[in-house]
């Protein structure tokens, strides 16, 4: 009896190409340009990924939260988020902190209920930074990860 091994091959190959699956953790991100966080969250959202904050999410680093799922998405003790209106570039702007109202607009949009709420609650977005640590305030928009992750 003559046994074929490309069968056995294939599934080998296969497993050997395919994309291992990732969490994100997310420790000290200050954020940076929206449209590069929208790309990488959505390329998170559709690799079914987990993010897991684990420290600071500051400014665009909060999009996670209007792009991946968040039964995806959980918090440790030492997480906090940081956020503000959205500002042009200051390389374009002669180092001058210009707010974007478009692009404070654009994240709003993105932002889930319970992130709307927590913003509405606390003066809505301004140039300066509005944070929240771990505690209630924090659970009402995210869960907290379980104790594996910490």
């Amino acid at each position: 009896m003559r046994l074929s091994l490309l069968p056995v091959l294939m599934s080998l190959l296969a497993l050997s190409v395919a994309p291992a699956r990732a969490d994100l953790r997310i420790t000290r991100d200050h954020g940076g340009y929206v449209e590069e966080y929208k790309a990488k969250y959505e390329r998170i959202r559709d690799r079914k990924e987990r993010v897991i904050i684990d420290g600071i999410c500051n400014s665009a680093c909060t999009l996670v939260f209007g792009i991946v799922p968040m039964n995806k998405v959980c918090v440790t003790p030492r997480a906090s988020l940081g956020f503000h209106q959205a500002y042009y570039d200051k390389a374009f702007t002669f180092g001058m902190k210009v707010i974007s109202y478009e692009g404070t607009s654009d994240l709003m949009a993105y932002y889930p209920p319970p992130v709307k709420d927590w913003l509405a609650r606390n003066g809505g977005l301004t140039p300066e930074m509005k944070k929240i640590k771990n505690g209630m305030d924090l659970w009402k928009i995210v869960d907290p990860c379980p104790e594996e992750f910490f």
